[in-house]
């Protein structure tokens, strides 16, 4: 069974309003760097880096991240050698920058974590924050997001469907049970 949660226009919202609160919080958009996590987190980041972009004139770097070789509750589908050629593309130094990392589903906390090794790997930014499009709660790590579109409480059984136009055809946000 799946029911939609957030529909296209609903999803514009929530990205505009992590938009501004960047904005807000970050008087100097000048270090800041947005990385999103593939899949759909790069397209988020890249989302964000628009709306910022219309908003404050502000063109925010995007980087993609990888993060397959570093997660620890799943191993890899695709060898170490296959893992590179699909690698991370920073291509900018993330060394004394605020890196903004994006992803679509805040769940157990294993992905940010993940990401965290993988950024840690890449350069050593001064701050790091969390951007997810969705929080849904049942963290098994101490990991919070700095920035959310918006708080869906699930049972630990439900799952997050996030669909992206760039991904999947269509913008959307599901619960599936």
């Amino acid at each position: 069974m799946k029911k939609e949660v957030l529909d296209a226009m609903t999803m514009t919202r929530a990205l505009t309003r992590i938009s501004y609160e960047i904005i807000e919080r970050n008087k100097h958009l000048e270090d800041i760097v947005l990385v999103g996590i593939k899949t759909r987190g790069i397209f988020l980041a890249k989302r964000i880096a628009e709306r910022i972009l219309q908003i404050e004139n502000k063109q925010l770097p995007v980087g993609e991240l990888d993060i397959t070789l570093y997660r620890d509750d799943k191993k890899p589908e695709v060898s170490t050698e296959e893992a590179s050629v699909q690698a991370s593309n920073i291509p900018f130094d993330i060394t004394g920058k605020q890196v903004i990392l994006v992803d679509d589903v805040l769940f157990t906390g294993r992905t940010i974590r993940a990401g965290l090794d993988a950024l840690m790997d890449v350069g050593r930014p001064e701050k790091v924050s969390v951007a997810v499009l969705v929080d849904r709660g049942h963290r098994q790590l101490p990991i919070r997001a700095d920035f959310v579109g918006k708080n869906i409480p699930t049972a630990i059984s439900e799952e997050i469907l996030v669909q992206m136009k760039e991904h999947d055809g269509t913008d959307g946000v599901f619960i599936v049970t």
